[in-house]
């Protein structure tokens, strides 16, 4: 139960940066992608189920607060969350290589569905432009904050699986 509250509390927290603090920090008109650091990074940790849970309640955020339509950044967010869950057994806390490259790779993801979602079925052919004008920043920009931001989130999951390893040695 402790868990669910802090992961919904980390998923909420990084929300509210990402459309307040960071939406006034932005550079060319580029943000982080928060939203994407926590859904990748809870996928690698704690598996595929888990990336899937945390990147429907991300997607569903986004969608409610941000989207056009209820549904889009669901999906995307929870495909992206189970890609991430499929590295669960290669994922080692003191590696951060991996981290950096399967959120390096869904940020690439992310904005590739967007362009073809949003701007090219609308008649938006200047993929060259979108890339290195808005998909590049943005993957550069979340890498760079993703070198703090997953240090944060691994502390945390570090936290409680030791105390969920206390209390469960308890009732052994």
């Amino acid at each position: 139960m402790k868990r669910k509250i802090v992961t919904g509390l980390i998923i909420l927290i990084c929300f509210l940066l990402e459309s307040t603090i960071f939406h006034k920090l932005t550079f060319a008109s580029i943000s982080p992608n928060l939203m994407i650091i926590v859904v990748s990074s809870f996928g690698f940790m704690r598996g595929k189920k888990t990336g899937m849970t945390v990147g429907f309640a991300s997607g569903l955020l986004v969608d409610l607060l941000w989207g056009n339509m209820l549904g889009f950044h669901m999906l995307i967010f929870t495909v992206i969350g189970y890609l991430n869950g499929t590295f669960e057994r290669l994922f080692y806390d003191e590696d951060i290589k991996l981290p950096i490259i399967l959120i390096a790779t869904s940020e690439l993801i992310y904005g590739l569905i967007i362009y073809g979602c949003m701007y090219m079925l609308q008649g938006d052919f200047l993929f060259g432009n979108y890339l290195y004008r808005i998909i590049l920043p943005e993957l550069v920009y979340t890498i760079l904050i993703t070198l703090v931001f997953y240090q944060i989130i691994l502390r945390i999951n570090r936290k409680l699986e030791s105390e969920e390893q206390r209390s469960a040695s308890r009732f052994v």
